[in-house]
């Protein structure tokens, strides 16, 4: 055992063994997911979250030493935020269509997540930075993160309530949507990307291919206006 913990310690250094790991753990909880039917609450980043949580915390490591592999996978984030227009390009004739009632949709569900989120921090006595590390928390990760360090947040804290933001969003969307017998696939799809983002948006693409590719306009669009409406609400605190 001795020998295995030295192992380990020693592999433990390098980047290349938490990048694979954190595949591995990706791999493992989709395949979980796939066998229990693509359930809401078996979602895949959800349980890979929990499993790298639950590795770093009986080794030991330091999450910053984690991020040394995983910072290669966190560089992705921006390439797969800029493919976001490839879902747009291939829907132009719908979105067009349709431009007044996503416009509209764009800003009620932008603009109420930003003002929830700092009216409830704010009424709860959150101190400042925390506060303002609510207001993006609604974007896919790399534009949160440069907005909240841009308007005095804490890109960190932003980054996990992205990822909490996005989890819970991709957990209740179907059944919340399926209560409320919302049947066109293009409101299903551009709602879940506005709330939940890229998380969100990989659940909408498992539930069906056009409520996936609204997601995925609804998620870059609101990462645009969130940039723009989040300093706004910022600065009248």
């Amino acid at each position: 055992m001795t020998d295995v913990w030295q192992l380990w310690t020693y592999l433990s250094q390098g980047p290349l063994l938490w990048l694979t790991l954190t595949l591995v753990a990706y791999v493992a909880a989709d395949r979980i997911s796939l066998l229990a039917n693509r359930a809401p609450l078996a979602n895949p980043v959800l349980l890979a979250v929990i499993m790298l949580a639950v590795t770093l915390w009986v080794t030991g490591t330091p999450y910053a030493v984690y991020f040394e592999g995983a910072q290669f996978v966190h560089f992705l984030l921006g390439p797969a935020t800029v493919a976001l227009a490839v879902p747009l390009y291939f829907n132009l004739g719908r979105v067009r269509k349709a431009l007044v009632p996503m416009l509209a949709a764009l800003l009620a569900g932008s603009t109420t997540a930003i003002a929830v989120a700092l009216g409830v921090g704010y009424a709860l006595g959150l101190e400042m930075e925390p506060l303002l590390s609510l207001a993006p928390k609604s974007a896919t990760a790399p534009v949160a993160m440069g907005v909240s360090e841009r308007i005095g947040g804490a890109p960190a804290l932003t980054a996990v309530l992205v990822l909490l933001t996005g989890v819970i969003g991709a957990i209740v969307a179907t059944p919340l949507l399926n209560l409320l017998r919302l049947r066109d696939w293009r409101a299903r799809g551009f709602a879940v990307g506005v709330a939940a983002h890229g998380i969100g948006t990989a659940r909408a693409f498992q539930v069906n291919e056009t409520a996936g590719a609204f997601s995925g306009i609804g998620m870059g669009l609101n990462a645009i206006l969130t940039a723009v409406l989040a300093p706004l609400a910022a600065s009248l605190f």
